[in-house]
């Protein structure tokens, strides 16, 4: 077509269906030809379609990650009180609730940063450099200089750089995990495709940010950037909300809950002293002050935002990297995880475990790509050289190569044979055709002797329609043997004779049938099968007409295996009260086989045709139900994701893919794949995992729980000091007896009194119980009616036991500042027996399992002594104490924590432990 006409049907107008379009036609299309573009051409059109290159998320500005800071109420109140403060003439109050202020920004905004600059270290570019046909060369190009219309070259290990239509084939097989979530590498031609035929289903077709395996291919690009398929999907992100996690929704409402307190009881003060009263309004204004300043604990967002960066820290120590610091404990919240299966419960290394041939069945020891393992027939450990010629079989038809890539560094000597170490040893080929190599190197064959000895002279190659693959080699002795391997029905069918023990019998009827039962047996366990077969007498060139009258070796069924800590990880997930779902796109035997070996009892699999007939209802009625979700699309995820939050579930979302970013990011956990996952996805998490591991997740999970753990200790340990801040100060008031602290003693309790210990807080052990008590509901949040009741309970008895003791020494013996300094003190005593209690209900003693909280302890208490006897006395108004006026704190103290002990016992009758 002319030039112009390709450019009026431009986007969006181009057909999108280039699966089902004839080569020649999608060059018409194109306005291309198999020559590609010439290099004028091809700058015009990236002008016009824009650089190759998939529109993500991008990062956090650091502007951004300051201002966020500001983004919590409580931040605002203390900002607000410290303008009041200021304006009043009362700087040093003011100038310490401003520092207090920055502290907080600063340091939340130096962890956020750096987890921001963690991801951005984590990205990797999928393709770097593309082989296309410009001027009728084949020219290296930036990846991201591509556009529709290039005629692209691609060969194994090579990573597709756009959507492409495939001209030209052989033995082309691509790993499409990414997108579509297949384990198994898909076979690719040139063949038309039905108009359609869904994305896993157009082998005709390349994808973006896939991966060749195998074998080589041509093809002309179709669709490049954000109208890639893989473009697409990051473009839906966009649809989706960020999501608060409920710790950041509980803060935000205590921030209002504490402001409206505030201006509730300045309200009642101010009315009562100007009606009732005689004091002169700028007194009753600063006492409104001393209220505020009581009410607002000024050391809380410091202590949560500590204790959240010392989890994400451990967590990071675990494999696990937290993108926000409010996740950390949303984790501890999770009752599903929805999870994929390859890669994250799987090893993602095909392993034969199972062999039939010489009329019996093996089964062969070890996982992934380790080379040890014994071969057993039942209980017995037996010589796989009864079934050397198959193990010789499946090494030789086969391209898998042993070598290393560039960020693996020089090889070194040491592995007899190939020269490297087991360490250093990287298998390149398809997983399938690599756990056949390994199989047979299990059995002691040396690749690179076997393929001198028997070298390779022709072939017939593998195709998605033939299901097969031939090799012929020339043998020591001169003559020549045809290995064939491929799907089991196919191979059978071309056998005429069996290997039995060394001699070349008869394949009788009995004996098929019985192979093909075999087969069967092996298929229902999940195993991928492969039949293989020889030809003795192979001619000097082979072909199709070749593959007959063979020699029937045996099957090998291979399996990617589940991690060995799987099973464990989710036994204590499943302790915990959480519900482990499997989402996958295999198919539906492999994904019952693997969920059933690794704990996963479900009823019912759910396959994604059967989903899409189900309404939103129907699907609700059984989500609950169902462990497992096989042949998924991105789509369904999402569908399931938000049909589970819908039900009141707090869900966890993993994905490696593209296809799973739209779900990661509606979860409202989003967990990452850090070794295979990709820019968008890691993008749209919240926690990526460095080691892409399931039982990261749960060792993820208990972090969280013990964090929040930690956040309830010391935010009841907070509010309960606080709100005995208020009812002291407010019954002293109203009663006449004065003021019994002034706002600096409050914001030094506040801040330094009870924020050291309670930073320490944050770093206390887990309890013994964590992963056996299940998830909180979804409703409860930080503070519950214990914690309510621990506020409103320990509030009356710090002002039972203190204010008898400010009204004796300001109203009897007359010292206003002698009874300041005496509550002041006996308060800072109290803050530790509040600990103790506190502590007490998770298992731990005042002193026990955090050496950090006994150096705060006494950090604290050296401090309030120089506050007394050094000139700081003079800053805070207080006078130094006397012997006899220590023994009478210590009487007070002693008599509150007799009645906090008495007063926790009654607590633990009619409230949950925690």
């Amino acid at each position: 077509m002319s030039q112009q006409k390709y450019d009026e049907r431009t986007e969006p107008e181009r057909d999108s269906n280039w699966h089902a379009q004839l080569p020649e036609d999608v060059y018409e299309e194109l306005d291309t030809s198999e020559q590609g573009l010439d290099s004028e051409e091809a700058r015009e059109r990236l002008e016009r379609h824009g650089p190759n290159e998939v529109e993500t998320e991008e990062g956090a500005s650091p502007l951004r990650i300051f201002l966020e800071q500001y983004t919590s109420v409580l931040i605002w109140v203390l900002i607000v009180a410290a303008g009041v403060m200021a304006a009043i003439g009362e700087t040093l109050d003011a100038a310490v609730i401003a520092g207090i202020v920055v502290f907080i920004t600063l340091f939340g905004f130096a962890q956020d940063y750096r987890a921001e600059q963690s991801i951005q270290a984590l990205k990797e570019l999928s393709t770097t450099y593309a082989m296309v046909s410009r001027d009728g060369e084949k020219t290296e190009v930036d990846a991201t200089r591509v556009v529709p219309g290039d005629v692209v070259f691609v060969e194994s290990g090579d990573a597709v750089p756009a959507d492409a239509r495939v001209i030209e084939s052989a033995n082309l097989r691509v790993d499409e995990a990414a997108l579509t979530g297949e384990s198994v590498s898909v076979s690719k031609a040139p063949e038309t495709i039905e108009d359609d035929a869904s994305i896993a289903e157009r082998t005709n077709v390349l994808h973006k940010d896939t991966v060749v395996e195998r074998g080589s291919g041509t093809a002309v690009v179709v669709e490049t950037g954000s109208e890639t398929e893989i473009g697409r999907i990051a473009t839906a992100l966009e649809e989706a909300e960020e999501r608060d996690t409920p710790f950041q929704a509980e803060l935000d409402r205590l921030g209002k809950i504490i402001a409206a307190a505030v201006i509730g009881v300045v309200t009642v003060i101010g009315i009562t002293e100007l009606v009732i009263g005689d004091t002169e309004p700028v007194q009753v204004f600063m006492t409104a002050v001393a209220v505020a300043v009581s009410a607002v604990p000024e050391g809380l967002p410091a202590v949560v935002t500590l204790s959240l960066a010392l989890g994400a820290r451990r967590m990071v120590e675990q494999n696990a990297l937290v993108r926000r610091l409010p996740i950390v404990e949303a984790l501890g919240s999770v009752d599903v995880i929805c999870t994929d299966k390859t890669g994250t419960l799987t090893e993602e290394e095909m392993t034969v475990t199972r062999i039939a041939a010489n009329r019996e069945t093996y089964d062969v020891a070890g996982t992934g790509y380790d080379t040890d393992g014994e071969f057993r027939r039942g209980d017995e450990t037996v010589d796989p050289g009864r079934i050397d010629e198959l193990l010789r079989c499946g090494m030789l038809c086969n391209d898998v190569e042993l070598g290393r890539r560039e960020d693996r560094g020089e090889a070194v000597e040491g592995d007899e044979g190939d020269g490297f170490e087991d360490d250093e040893r990287v298998y390149l080929g398809d997983p399938t055709e690599i756990s056949l190599f390994v199989a047979a190197r299990k059995a002691g064959f040396d690749h690179e002797d076997l393929r001198e000895r028997y070298p390779r002279i022709d072939e017939v190659e593998f195709t998605s329609d033939r299901k097969r693959m031939t090799t012929l080699h020339e043998t020591p002795g001169g003559d020549r043997v045809a290995y064939t391997k491929g799907a089991p029905e196919v191979v059978l069918e071309r056998c005429t004779r069996e290997y039995v023990d060394g001699e070349i019998v008869e394949l009788t009827d009995e004996r098929r049938a019985e192979i093909e039962a075999r087969n069967e047996a092996f298929a229902e366990d999940a195993l991928r099968v492969m039949a293989f077969a020889v030809r003795p007498d192979a001619p000097a060139e082979v072909s199709e007409d070749d593959e007959q009258d063979l020699v029937y070796l045996g099957l090998q069924g291979m399996l990617d295996p589940p991690r060995s800590e799987v099973t464990g990880a989710l036994e204590g997930c499943l302790d915990a009260g959480i519900d482990v779902v499997m989402i996958t796109g295999d198919n539906a035997t492999t994904a019952r086989a693997v969920g059933t070996e690794i704990g996963l009892e479900s009823a019912r699999v759910v396959k994604g045709p059967e989903l899409e007939e189900m309404s939103d209802e129907e699907l609700a009625a059984v989500v609950e139900d169902v462990d497992v979700f096989a042949r998924t699309s991105p789509d369904h995820k999402t569908r399931i994701l938000k049909t589970l939050q819908r039900k009141g579930h707090t869900v966890a979302m993993t994905g490696d893919g593209v296809n799973d970013a739209p779900a990661v990011k509606n979860a409202d956990v989003g967990v990452a794949m850090g070794v295979r996952g990709t820019d968008v996805t890691e993008q749209a998490s919240d926690i990526v995992l460095l080691d892409d591991n399931f039982a990261t997740i749960r060792d993820a999970v208990r972090q969280g729980r013990r964090i929040f753990d930690n956040v309830r200790k010391f935010v009841n340990y907070f509010l309960s000091a606080n709100g005995a801040h208020v009812l002291l100060l407010f019954t002293g008031i109203m009663s006449g007896a004065g003021l019994v602290m002034t706002p600096i003693m409050f914001l030094w309790i506040n801040v330094v009194t009870d924020g050291i210990p309670a930073l320490t807080l944050g770093v206390d052990p887990e309890a013994d119980d964590v992963m056996e008590r299940p998830p909180r509901p979804p409703d409860e949040g930080v503070i519950t009616e214990r914690i309510v009741s621990s506020i409103g309970g320990i509030a009356v008895l710090i002002t039972a036991t203190l204010l008898p003791l400010f009204y004796y020494y300001n109203q009897v013996v007359g010292d206003l500042v002698l009874a300041q300094t005496m509550v002041f003190t006996a308060f800072v005593f109290m803050a530790i027996a509040r600990i103790g209690a506190i502590r007490s209900r998770y298992g731990l003693g005042l002193f026990s399992n955090n050496r950090w909280l006994v150096v705060a302890i006494a950090i604290t208490l050296t401090l309030q002594l120089l506050v007394l006897y050094t000139p700081l006395s003079i800053l805070f108004g207080v006078t130094a104490l006397e012997f006899g006026h220590w023994l009478q704190i210590a009487v007070v103290v002693a008599a509150f924590s007799i009645l906090m002990a008495v007063f926790v016992a009654v607590q633990n009758r009619y409230f949950d432990r925690y």
